[in-house]
């Protein structure tokens, strides 16, 4: 059948490969990690065979999916333009200096930025095999994006990076110096951003800087509600923390955040209309009173 599509879900190369037909319903996906094509329409097997078959390695089984997770069904029934998993990390970032006009030297700092949020971005990817999920540029309305959204054992992170430049960085209370810049607000932005993340997921969701580069960190005592990340050892502190979250509710939190509809702010209540009142009733104006005009 000619017009299917493969679409990927998650990061280049780990993620599962969905065919959708040309309205964007999906008949097939293919596993990679369990090397499995689960299909959904059997008329439509051979075609899905064909359109896969470039992808495909070694000894591929094939067959109906198994019994679905309400995290599959919500993938299956989200629009393919509203997945966030295929974000790359610093996303915006690309797009900014590919069409942007910014001056030379604006641009040497969104270079920067993207660096750093590139690669923080690979290392917590790298953290898949261990049962941890990855989102990257979240849209979070009044707020901006969050740099990576990390879902794991150790439960959910709310990531802000922090390019350090190879200079002195110090983080207080409410702002963040790195070298002689001005002060950045970033831990007073990831605390909102993370408290709002919470009311969206229903879930706790930690604030978190990732300060990348810098020659030497310097954390105030009292900031104790962020937590603070540094490569290279930002993943093996976040393998080791305690386990807060089962596999299950990992791939539920991850189903729900990817959508971007879950961050669409409620929509405001339909304006309510005055009730009618019995046959032959007049409403009056202030001050009328019955039986004078």
């Amino acid at each position: 059948m000619r017009g299917l599509k493969v679409l990927p879900s998650g990061r280049p190369g780990r993620g599962r490969l969905y065919v959708n037909l040309p309205d964007g319903q999906a008949v097939a996906w293919y596993d990679r990690q369990a090397n499995r094509i689960s299909v959904l329409a059997d008329d439509h097997r051979e075609a899905v065979l064909a359109v896969l078959r470039p992808y495909l390695s070694g000894t591929v089984s094939i067959g109906p999916p198994p019994v679905p997770t309400p995290a599959d069904l919500r993938r299956l029934a989200m629009p393919p333009d509203a997945d966030l998993a295929p974000n790359r990390p610093g996303e915006t970032l690309l797009a900014e200096l590919e069409h942007g006009t910014a001056g030379t030297r604006s641009r040497h700092r969104l270079r920067q930025d993207l660096t750093a949020q590139q690669r923080m971005g690979d290392a917590f990817d790298a953290l898949e095999p261990d049962g941890w999920r990855t989102l990257h540029c979240v849209p979070l309305p009044g707020f901006g994006r969050i740099d990576h959204l990390v879902i794991g054992p150790a439960g959910i992170f709310c990531v802000r990076t922090v390019p350090g430049r190879r200079q002195r960085a110090v983080i207080g209370d409410l702002l963040l110096t790195v070298g002689r810049a001005e002060p950045r607000p970033d831990p007073r932005w990831i605390r909102g951003a993370a408290a709002r993340a919470t009311a969206v997921l229903a879930a706790k969701v930690t604030p978190a800087l990732a300060v990348v580069d810098a020659s030497r960190l310097e954390t105030a005592p009292t900031v104790r509600d962020i937590r603070i990340l540094q490569p290279p050892t930002a993943t093996p502190d976040l393998l080791a923390a305690p386990t807060a979250l089962k596999p299950p509710d990992v791939e539920a939190l991850f189903a729900q955040a990817r959508d971007a509809r879950t961050w669409l702010p409620p929509a405001p209540p339909p304006p309510s209309r005055p009730t009618p009142g019995p046959p032959g009733f007049e409403a009056r104006g202030p001050g009328r009173r019955p039986g004078k005009r």
